[in-house]
């Protein structure tokens, strides 16, 4: 039985969150990924809510560029928003994607910007 792309990162999904877990003070940070855009949000898995979001159709971002620039911006925007709402610490959540390209991007931008994880 072969498995389709979205089934294969639907279960490496699964694995990655049996470990990372995102509350008050750590939330998760996790990384949605699309063909155009990519998303970033904070999350408290205790409370089961979503602390604050970025993505690459945000006003702050610029439109202009390569998709790894837009998700440098998106985790530095992201990482500029929890600061301002006091959280430094994160815990990473790939989502189910590579660290690579346009996810490590924004793992990089965020860093940059004073977000530890």
């Amino acid at each position: 039985m072969s498995l389709t792309k979205s089934d294969r990162r639907q279960r490496i999904k699964y694995r990655i969150r049996k470990i990372v877990i995102g509350t008050t003070e750590k939330p998760r940070l996790s990384v949605f990924r699309s063909n155009k855009e990519i998303y970033a949000q904070l999350i408290d898995d205790a409370n089961g809510t979503t602390l604050l979001a970025a993505s690459s159709r945000d006003k702050e971002v610029d439109s202009k560029g390569t998709n790894v620039e837009k998700a440098t911006a998106v985790g530095k925007l992201v990482a500029e928003r929890a600061l301002k709402a006091g959280i430094e610490n994160v815990t990473f959540d790939r989502g189910g994607y590579l660290y690579h390209g346009r996810v490590k991007s924004l793992a990089e931008g965020a860093r940059a910007a004073g977000l530890k994880f």
